[in-house]
């Protein structure tokens, strides 16, 4: 038996596609007016459905950067790093979107920037960060927070993916260590009283126990200074009392 296929399907289909800014903006114009209808009204639903129907299918699109049907995929071959370096270096970055095609690549616009900018730039600072690095890293990140590119920006041949990972990795569980939250800059624990009171406890264990001391210190600190100066006078007789 033939399948029969319903002949308005495919028109269907592309009359009622998905929606475009200009049916969003639209809906949620009549959704805000009929909040302040008590109760809503049927007919303002019917009229908004009847209206996002009949537009047209939303402002025009931008047009993607490259086909993804003609465009390689997966890791950079050592011959098209060989043409990306040897175009840029002659013809400078320009537009990535049409520079995969003048330098003979399969590859997306944004694929040939980002293998530029994190891999292939000839200022590229390679190995591990310094001490003042990571100094600057995290007094940028106090001023700047999560802005990357930004602190990235301060550092020469330092890209933005590579700061932000050794924060993640090595300089927040480095804060950590010390005491230091990474979200605030505040000390965990206040460093004067952790001092003192470790002064006084390694003081007081290495001491032996002496109880003319312990008084003596316990007499010093605590007791206050009190004048007990005192006197004992003879009783008087009954001839003194019967003068009196």
């Amino acid at each position: 038996m033939q399948s029969v296929t319903n002949p308005t399907a495919g028109s269907r289909k592309s009359s009622h596609g998905s929606w475009g800014q200009t049916q969003t903006l639209v809906y949620i114009y009549i959704l805000l007016v009929s909040l302040f209808i008590s109760p809503p009204l049927p007919l303002l639903w019917s009229v908004a459905f009847a209206c996002l129907n009949s537009l047209p299918l939303g402002l025009p699109m931008r047009k993607p950067c490259c086909e993804k049907k003609d465009t390689n995929k997966g890791a950079w071959s050592k011959i098209e790093d060989q043409k990306l370096t040897d175009y840029i270096l002659k013809h400078g970055e320009g537009c990535w979107r049409s520079l995969p095609q003048a330098a003979g690549l399969l590859r997306c616009g944004k694929s040939c920037r980002l293998r530029w900018v994190n891999y292939l730039r000839p200022d590229l600072k390679r190995g591990n960060f310094g001490e003042d690095e990571e100094d600057l890293i995290i007094k940028l990140h106090a001023l700047l927070g999560n802005r990357w590119s930004l602190i990235a920006g301060r550092l020469p041949g330092r890209t933005d993916n590579e700061v932000k990972n050794h924060w993640n990795i090595h300089l927040k569980r480095k804060l950590w260590m010390m005491g230091i939250d990474p979200n605030n800059r505040r000390s965990l624990l206040s460093p004067t009283l952790t001092k003192s009171n470790a002064s006084n406890d390694s003081s007081s264990a290495c001491q032996p126990f002496n109880p003319a001391t312990a008084s003596e210190t316990i007499s010093s600190t605590c007791l206050p200074d009190l004048n007990l100066d005192l006197t004992i006078a003879p009783p008087l007789s009954h001839q003194n009392l019967a003068r009196n």
